[in-house]
This record gives structure tokens, C-alpha cells and sequence, in this order.
């Protein structure tokens, strides 16, 4: 039996993978209402981040994971050294929960990412900018963003002097804007013996800073598909790193550099489900539970995967005519994740598509023809 800090999709996803391994999950979560309390038979009701929940969860379990990385260390710090056992282990996480310490670790390895600077926590107008740094800029909270919260674009002067007297109580960093041709993503484990396991390179697309879709494998050349997975593999060795992690790059004029790191699994590995034979979440709960880790491999040619985001509340169409139309599309794999309320934006499902072509240019072609199909019934947010 192992334990998730969280209850939400990806925790859900978690119980689902433990099922089939017939590993009992049990889940620290504030409301029986959320996927994964829905899905597990047994619940700590306390806030994810309350760390009185993440003891009792530890007095039921063998091993605690993570759901996201947004968790107190020192809070959790007292339960590790009292034996409580984490995966990731916390000394390993802690760089990455904070993007100013995950900039850091970047630097400190000579891993190439954008130029970016810390604003400091006491912000003034005076705030001097790099010479050679132009507008816009992408200014993003060091703590807690995700879905396009915590970033903001600024596109003058005017903006930056606005945006430094409105967040004047959180810590946030400025980064130098990149021009790129692809966005890419590589989901990774490593189990305690240290041996690491990738999972395809892939490709994603954003609407409004959001993933919209996923495209598996990415059509990158050999060279850039071997940076990625060195890159991965240099950092869960420095960390000594045991469980999944995501790591997502640009890739374009300036190379490859490293956007933002993510230890758990995610969104853009949710192919895996469907076009793997063991998927993101198989590889944490075999890993969580001391089970024998198997090796990634792709079923199919390729994959897509395309998020279901909540829609405005006039949309003509109900949830329920959506679902059933996807559900009419010959090949759709349909994963819903049975919240509570449909708000504009808010990640509700995601359907996986296999495809057919072997030749990724092709591969392509057949991926945005579902792909529309897809958005005939469900647009993008």
C-alpha cells in the first residue's frame, strides 16, 4: 500500500495505475468530491498540504509520493527523519519546487535555459534591467503557477513598473524572452538502483499558456533527441533522484534550454496511458511500491493526446452530448476525471488517439485531422 499527497487528476491517475498492479493507493485529500477520492478505497480528509494528514497517511502506508510539487519541505522534513520514507526522496525535490532554485541547479550544471534574473522581494521602480534585454518579458511566480497562472507577459516599461507595484508580496523572476520553433517534453524515471527509463520525446502546443495537445514522438533529429534525454538523465543524477520527473524545453534558434522542471508526473506524459506498455503513472506506483520497473516502450507509431478543458457556461453543447459524441470517434480513448463542476479552463479529461503512420511528417498530417475532429466537438477554452 502506498500514499499520494493530493486529489487531483494526477493522483487519480495514480489509483488507476495501482489497480492494475493491485497495489492499494490511499490519498490525502481535502474533499471526498475530488477524481481520486472517487476512485480510492480509503481517504486521509485533510488538506494535501497539512502535514498532521501526512503523517496518518504514513501510519497506513509503506511509502509517501507526490501529486505536485507544492509541498512545505520543513513541515515534512521531521516525518523523513523520523523514518517515514518519500518518493522522491524531500533533499531531492527541494531544489525544484521553487523555479528561482530550479534556475539556480540549471546554472550550476552548465545546463543551458533562458536568460532570467530574481526579482526581489522588495520591489522598487528602479529595477534595472540587463542592457541587451528587450521587450516583452515573461515574468513567473517561483511558487505555485501552472495552467498560465503565475506567468504574466510584459510587453513595456509601463508594465513592468505596474506589474512590480501589484505583486509587491510575492517572489517572482523575470525571464528573457525566447524565440522557438518547437516546445518539447521528456517524462523520466529512476529507480533506486539508479537505473533510468525514458519515455518518448515528445512535442507539445499551447493555447493562452495552456497545453492543448500532445504529438508522440516529436519529429526532432537524433542530435536533439539525445540532448533532451542527457539532459534528463543529468539531472536525476545529481539529485539522485528516485521516481518520475518532466522536464520541458524550447528548442529553436537559440538550441535547446530547459523551461521548467516538473517532479511528478505529467501532463504532457499522459499518452503513455494508452501508446505505452508501462505508462508515467505505472512507472511511479512500481517504483513507489519496490516492484520490478519495466522498460517504456511505444505500442504504436505515435500518439496524441488533447487536453479537455471546461468551456463557457452557455456553450450550445452539454458535458454529457460532448462526451458521448468524442466517444463516437472510431480509436479515441476518452479518460475523464468525474470533477464536480465545469469552469472555463479548468482540465477536466483528456482523449488519446494512436496513430497509424511511421513516417512523423505523415504521422502529423493524420494527428491534425483527428485533432480537428476532436475540436469540432470540444473546442479549445
Amino acid at each position: 500500500m502506498i500514499g499520494v499527497v493530493g486529489g487531483g487528476q494526477l493522483a487519480m491517475l495514480l489509483v488507476e495505475a495501482g489497480k492494475k498492479r493491485d497495489i492499494e493507493v490511499v490519498v490525502q485529500t481535502a474533499a471526498k468530491t475530488d477524481p481520486a477520492a472517487k476512485k480510492t478505497n480509503q481517504i486521509i480528509l485533510l488538506d494535501p498540504t497539512n502535514p498532521v494528514g501526512t503523517k496518518l497517511l504514513s501510519e497506513k502506508t509503506r511509502l509517501i509520493t507526490f501529486e505536485n510539487e507544492w509541498v512545505d519541505i520543513s513541515n515534512l522534513l521531521s516525518l523523513e527523519n523520523n523514518g517515514v520514507s518519500f518518493v522522491p526522496r524531500l533533499q531531492s525535490i527541494r531544489p525544484l519546487i521553487n523555479k528561482i532554485s530550479q534556475r539556480e541547479l540549471l546554472n550550476s550544471l552548465d545546463i543551458s535555459c533562458p536568460d532570467w534574473l530574481p526579482i526581489p522581494l522588495k520591489k522598487s521602480l528602479d529595477f534595472d534591467l540587463p542592457a541587451d534585454w528587450e521587450f516583452p518579458l515573461m515574468a513567473k511566480a517561483a511558487k505555485g503557477g501552472y495552467d498560465g497562472k503565475g506567468t504574466k507577459i510584459i510587453k513595456n516599461i509601463k508594465q513592468l513598473h505596474e506589474f512590480l507595484i501589484i505583486e509587491k508580496d510575492e517572489q517572482w523572476m523575470l525571464e528573457k524572452w525566447v524565440s522557438f520553433d518547437k516546445e518539447l517534453s521528456i517524462v523520466s524515471s529512476r529507480d533506486p538502483k539508479g537505473t533510468i527509463r525514458n519515455f518518448p520525446v515528445v512535442e507539445t502546443y499551447q493555447s493562452k499558456q495552456v497545453c492543448d495537445w500532445v504529438l508522440a514522438p516529436a519529429d526532432i533529429n537524433h542530435d536533439v533527441d539525445l540532448m533532451v534525454r542527457n539532459v534528463a538523465s543529468s539531472l536525476l543524477s545529481e539529485l539522485d533522484y528516485v521516481g518520475v520527473i518532466a522536464i520541458e524545453f524550447f528548442y529553436g534558434p537559440e538550441g535547446l534550454l530547459v523551461n521548467e522542471i516538473a517532479p511528478r508526473t505529467h501532463n504532457s506524459g499522459h499518452f503513455s496511458i494508452d501508446a505505452c506498455s508501462s505508462s508515467q503513472f505505472d512507472q511511479q506506483i512500481c517504483i513507489a511500491s519496490g516492484i520490478s520497473v519495466p522498460t517504456p516502450e511505444m505500442i504504436a507509431n505515435g500518439a496524441l493526446m488533447v487536453n479537455l478543458l471546461g468551456l463557457q457556461s452557455n456553450y450550445p453543447k452539454t458535458l454529457t452530448e460532448r462526451l458521448d459524441d468524442l466517444r463516437q470517434i472510431p480509436g479515441l480513448n476518452v479518460h475523464w476525471y468525474e470533477k464536480e463542476e465545469e469552469k472555463r479552463g479548468r482540465k477536466l479529461g483528456h482523449v488519446t488517439y494512436l496513430l497509424k503512420n511511421k513516417d512523423a511528417i505523415c504521422r502529423k498530417k493524420e494527428a491534425l485531422a483527428v485533432l480537428k475532429n476532436i475540436r469540432s466537438i470540444w473546442p479549445s477554452s
